[in-house]
C-alpha cells in the first residue's frame, strides 16, 4: 500500500477502473478532503457534505471505466461532487430551527419567497446546462472562491484557459438568467 502513495493520479485513477480497490482508496484519501471542503462550500453543511461526498464516490468508483482523462480524476471527481450537492441542493425543504427564527415581521413574504426559489432553480437549471469544464470552473470560482491560478491548478489548465471557461459559463448564466426574467 505504501507503494501506491506515490503513485500519479492517472495511473491510480486507471489501476481504480480496472477494478483496483486499493488504488481507489489511495485517490480518496488524497482527493477526499478537498472534495468534503468544496461540498461543504456549496451545502453550507459539513454532514451534508460528507453524505454528498459518499455518494459522489460510490457513483466514481462505477463509472470510472467511463473517465476519459485519468490524470484530471481530481477534477472528475469535483464534478461528480458538484451535481450531487445541486441534486441535494434541490431536495431541500426549507426549515429553520424555532431557536433561529426571526420575528414574522422580518421574514420575506411568501411572494418574495418564491421569486427567491424560482430565481434558484434557474440558476441550478443553467447550471446544470453548462458544459462541465465550464460548471467546475464556475462553481470553483463563484461558490468556492478559488483565484483563477487556483483553478488552472487543480483543473490542470493555464490560467488562460481558466478566464475562458469563466467567461463562457459567465455569459451563458447571465444570458439565460435573462431569459428567465
Amino acid at each position: 500500500m505504501d507503494r501506491l502513495v506515490s503513485v500519479e493520479d492517472g495511473i491510480l485513477a486507471q489501476r481504480a477502473a480496472d477494478g483496483d480497490e486499493r488504488a481507489f482508496g489511495v485517490l480518496v484519501r488524497r482527493h477526499g478532503p478537498f472534495l468534503v471542503a468544496f461540498a461543504t462550500r456549496i451545502l453550507r453543511s459539513r454532514a451534508d457534505a460528507d453524505d454528498c461526498v459518499q455518494e459522489a464516490l460510490i457513483v466514481a468508483w462505477r463509472r470510472l471505466p467511463e473517465l476519459r482523462e485519468p490524470d484530471r480524476v481530481r477534477a472528475w471527481f469535483s464534478t461528480i461532487v458538484a451535481r450531487k450537492a445541486t441534486d441535494r441542493l434541490r431536495s431541500r425543504r426549507p426549515s429553520t430551527p424555532i431557536e433561529d427564527a426571526e420575528p414574522l415581521s422580518t421574514l420575506p413574504s411568501p411572494d418574495e419567497s418564491a421569486l427567491t426559489s424560482s430565481q434558484l432553480d434557474a440558476l441550478r437549471a443553467v447550471l446544470d446546462e453548462l458544459p462541465a469544464e465550464q460548471r467546475t470552473a464556475w462553481l470553483l470560482r463563484e461558490v468556492s472562491g478559488y483565484s483563477y491560478d487556483e483553478i488552472a491548478r487543480e483543473l490542470g489548465i493555464s490560467a488562460t484557459a481558466v478566464r475562458g471557461r469563466l467567461a463562457r459559463a459567465r455569459a451563458t448564466v447571465f444570458e439565460r438568467m435573462q431569459e428567465w426574467r
